[in-house]
C-alpha cells in the first residue's frame, strides 16, 4: 500500500487548509485510515481517524475545526483544517491500517503563522 499526502503549506492563524491523502496498491474494503501529526520536538500524535464504514473520532485539541472525510470509490482520504492555530504547526501523516498491515504516508508540512 501506497499512501502520497498532499495539501500542506503555510497559512496564518485563523486560516484553512485541506490535506489529501491518496491510497494505491491493494486496499482492503475494511480499514481504519487516520491523520497523525508531529511537531518539532514532539512525539507523533493522532488527530482523526475515519473507518471506511464512515465512523469518525477526533482528538480534543481539533475537535470543531477539523473535519476528516473519505471517498471510498477514490481511496482518498481528506483533513479539512479550520480556524488553524499556531500550535496545529507539525508535520502531518496519513496512516492506512487493515489486515494486510499498517502504512505511513510521507508526510506533509503544515506550518500555522500567529
Amino acid at each position: 500500500v501506497q499512501l502520497q499526502a498532499s495539501g500542506g503549506g503555510l497559512v496564518q492563524a485563523g486560516g484553512s487548509l485541506r490535506l489529501s491523502c491518496a491510497a494505491s496498491g491493494v486496499i482492503f474494503s475494511v480499514n481504519v485510515m487516520g491523520w497523525y501529526r508531529q511537531a518539532p520536538g514532539k512525539q507523533r500524535e493522532l488527530v482523526a481517524t475515519i473507518a471506511s464504514g464512515g465512523n469518525t473520532s477526533y482528538a480534543d485539541s481539533v475537535k470543531g475545526r477539523f473535519t476528516i472525510s473519505r471517498d471510498n470509490a477514490k481511496n482518498t482520504m481528506y483533513l479539512q483544517m479550520n480556524s488553524l492555530k499556531p500550535e496545529d504547526t507539525a508535520v502531518y501523516y496519513c496512516n492506512y491500517n487493515a489486515r494486510n498491515g499498517a502504512y505511513w504516508g510521507q508526510g506533509t508540512l503544515v506550518t500555522v503563522s500567529s
